[in-house]
């Protein structure tokens, strides 16, 4: 969720209510690249800006290939001087020797030459890497930015473990592929080239029997990939939904617990990692058959050059280091065309994660601002719904015709049955929703005529699902308002009755909170969200049973500093136990997006219809099956 999402001067958690509560459908199956070319192309767009960089890495892979496929053909000839000077000695030629000297001053040559080729291909990988890691860097700011500009209704179609899934799995993916792959497939192409050079220097006819082995080294590479890409599709598939279960029960155990289906997620949990197993291993024997595959057909290669290399040196035509040179030319020819093969294969994973990537990217975003926004430097909190309009699916039209009039300092309840569109009310209040028809204003002013980020700073909000993060108490209440100081924030904690069991932890307001803040109880974790609402001092306040976590002694002094808030400001509440709501100024009784009543509380028991109903059922012990929440 954006920033601006939770700017307004939040005091617990948001989550939306829309189709898929926050729990959409499992991650969607990755699939291979529908547009290869095209994904391939915006990707590539990306290492644009470092153009300067790759141009110094492919120099860098040209002079380190040179210096690697030249060292063979240098061996070749110590090899023909040790060859010569022996056979001399055998052959009994006068004066004949082994040129030691000649032969050491070629190891050093191959040693420079090793050590240059080694240094070149340092610095290739060192340049890569700054390239490869600034471009994630940049594709992850940018997917960073537009989930800050996507609308709530996105989250709460899809699960968190698939667009985490899209945000690290598949950006690792790609950074990896940019950083190790792409260095290795530069490096596998020039080398292929170099080799063909230096063996057509050495024997035309030895090299086309080198190359008859290509065809057929494509063939069975093709093949296997193939095989292994579907597998590998697979398995990504299965990864991701894995995520998501593991997302879900992680931060659902408490329930899953309750209802004894500790079992039940194991069986699921099992059976998505038999599936990642199975694609896994199949992914991974049948792309480590490729080198075996490789070697063999090389090895056919190697013995037919050895053949004719042979009776070539018999004719004098090439000097044996030369065949020496080639055999090794041979062994270089064909490991660089399986690496790019298999490369290749990890350039279509790639794509296809950079397309699931591409996919958030051209999501579409909230409405756009407007050109020239209003802002309320001074709201008093009116607050109008006029003929407000709207459904989660266009089809389903969940809120027809809503018309409310809030006055500054009014407190205004909002109850209903479960669905009634209670929060879906506040939601687009908020703008976390957009309207479909009609208009919302504060102090005159269309909502849609403001900042989302201004308009939200108005509220400050209390929740009965609290939120807090990974800090010190300190933090959580200063997350209120930015700049508070230490009286503020002790003085906050007071108000909301927070302050005493603050002191009585051992770090006191130093205290961390860890990421579940499952180190302390949930009423105390009310009370710190209770803290951080009072500690902003918002126009307008909205809450959403803020004291149902908390003990009935301590509800009533946070009910009496609630009263303190609110005092002068309009406030929305939404209530669950309507006994809490009984001094409010309005009551909007809800039910299928409708407000079928309103009016005060005397009132509205006065008049014996839904409300009278809902307020009797809970004191009567009937009526369950219209409960409130």
């Amino acid at each position: 969720m954006s920033q601006e999402q939770t700017k307004g001067k939040i005091g617990g958690g948001h989550r939306g209510p829309g189709p898929g509560g926050g729990h959409g459908a499992m991650g969607r199956p990755v699939e291979k690249a529908k547009d290869f070319k095209g994904t391939l192309k915006r990707l590539i767009h990306y290492l644009a800006p470092h153009k300067v960089q790759l141009l110094a890495v492919l120099i860098m892979a040209i002079l380190s290939t040179v210096f690697s496929v030249l060292s063979p053909k240098v061996m070749g000839h110590a090899t023909t001087k040790l060859f010569e000077g022996i056979m001399g000695k055998i052959n009994g030629v006068p004066g004949a020797s082994i040129d030691f000297q000649y032969v050491g001053q070629i190891i050093l040559i191959l040693i420079g030459l090793y050590l240059l080729s080694a240094a070149f291909g340092y610095v290739q990988q060192y340049l890569m890497a700054g390239v490869a890691q600034k471009t994630v860097y940049d594709l992850r700011r940018e997917v960073n930015d537009k989930l800050n500009r996507l609308p709530l209704k996105y989250f709460d179609a899809r699960t968190h473990g698939e667009i985490l899934s899209r945000v690290t799995n598949d950006v690792d993916n790609i950074s990896s592929t940019l950083q190790q792959s792409l260095t290795q497939l530069i490096t596998s192409v020039l080398t292929i080239i170099g080799v063909i050079v230096m063996m057509l220097s050495i024997s035309p006819l030895m090299t086309l029997i080198a190359v008859l082995t290509l065809p057929l080294s494509v063939v069975a590479i093709t093949s296997i990939a193939k095989k292994s890409q579907k597998q590998f599709l697979r398995q990504q598939k299965e990864l991701g939904e894995l995520n998501g279960h593991v997302e879900e029960m992680y931060t659902g155990h408490n329930v899953v617990k309750v209802f004894g289906r500790e079992q039940r997620s194991l069986d699921e949990f099992n059976e998505v990692n038999e599936r990642l197993y199975q694609a896994g291993w199949k992914a991974q024997f049948i792309s480590g058959v490729i080198m075996p595959i490789m070697n063999f057909i090389g090895n056919i290669g190697y013995v037919l050059v050895s053949v004719v290399g042979g009776i070539l040196v018999t004719k004098g035509r090439i000097n044996i280091g030369d065949v020496q040179a080639f055999i090794q030319y041979t062994r270089q020819f064909t490991q660089p065309i399986a690496q790019t093969a298999n490369i290749a294969n990890i350039i279509q994973s790639t794509v296809a994660s950079a397309e699931r990537v591409f996919e958030i990217l051209d999501e579409e975003e909230e409405v756009a601002e407007a050109a020239k926004p209003v802002t309320l430097p001074q709201a008093k909190g009116n607050v109008s719904f006029d003929h407000v309009k709207f459904g989660y699916d266009p089809d389903k039209i969940l809120i027809e015709d809503m018309n409310i009039d809030v006055s500054k300092g009014q407190t205004i309840a909002i109850v209903g049955p479960t669905g009634a569109g209670k929060t879906t009310l506040i939601n687009l209040l908020m703008r976390f929703y957009e309207v479909t028809d009609g208009k919302i204003t504060v102090d005159g002013v269309n909502i849609t005529d403001m900042k989302r980020g201004d308009l939200r700073s108005l509220f400050g909000m209390v929740l009965q699902d609290t939120w807090l993060f990974n800090g010190t108490i300190r933090d959580n209440i200063a997350y209120g308002r930015e700049g508070a100081t230490e009286e503020e924030i002790i003085q906050a904690a007071k108000t909301a009755h927070a302050d005493h069991f603050i002191r009585t932890l051992p770090g006191g307001y130093d205290t961390i909170l860890n990421e579940e803040a499952s180190n302390i109880s949930q009423g105390q974790k009310q009370l710190l969200t209770i803290a951080r609402a009072i500690l902003a001092d918002p126009a307008i306040l909205i809450l959403d049973e803020a004291t149902s976590s908390v003990d009935t002694r301590t509800e009533v002094y946070i009910q009496r500093a609630m009263n303190e808030l609110m005092k002068g400001r309009t406030s929305f509440v939404i209530a669950h136990r309507l006994s809490t709501i009984k001094d409010a100024d309005l009551i909007l009784v809800m039910n299928h997006g409708t407000v079928i009543e309103k009016g005060t509380h005397a009132e509205l028991l006065a008049e014996g219809g839904f409300y009278a109903d809902l307020y009797n059922s809970q004191f009567t012990g009937g009526g369950i099956g219209q409960e409130v929440s």
